[in-house]
């Protein structure tokens, strides 16, 4: 199936408004979906036999800066039999505090993979994903502070008493 052809089985599907915006100027287009539906788009996208999105690739979480304060996550996803690739995009704003993670569904329901993928986003940017069976940091010490990926993390001098900087 074509891009277009996916964005119109979207729309058809679950409405207008699943579809927030898209990118078609870098080598691989990309659809901006509505957070909310994050999980649901991903189902559709496997269990359709037109489309058979079977497999998760990669997952990253994304800091768009301090002045616009959004955060993000890129799923790029890949049908073996259809030898097709797609980028699927979400995004939201958020205050930046620590006791307020932005938070998007999680999607471990859908692609198994993604359970260590989100814990990455978790522990490096600090992004919550709702319903994720397991969300605890996964490269860094459980006590860890701050989101070392965020583009306003203070690295700390010490930890536990040793030099780190």
């Amino acid at each position: 199936m074509s891009f277009e052809e996916i964005k119109l089985l979207l729309v058809e599907r679950f409405g207008d408004e699943v579809i927030v915006g898209e990118e078609t100027s870098g080598l691989q287009p990309a659809l901006i979906i509505d957070p909310e539906h994050i999980d649901k788009v991903c189902l559709e996208l496997r269990d359709n036999p037109k489309t058979y999105f079977e497999f998760l690739s990669c997952l990253s979480g994304v800091d768009y800066g301090t002045e616009s304060n959004r955060f993000g996550v890129v799923y790029h996803l890949a049908s073996i039999p259809y030898q097709t690739q797609l980028t699927l995009k979400i995004s939201k704003t958020n205050n930046r505090d620590a006791n307020d993670l932005p938070a998007f569904p999680s999607i471990t329901k859908v692609y198994l993979s993604a359970d260590w993928h989100e814990r990455e986003a978790f522990d490096m940017i600090g992004i919550f994903f709702e319903g994720h069976p397991d969300l605890r940091r996964i490269l860094l010490p459980d006590d860890w502070e701050g989101y070392p990926l965020r583009k306003d993390y203070k690295t700390a001098e010490y930890y536990k008493g040793i030099k780190i900087d």
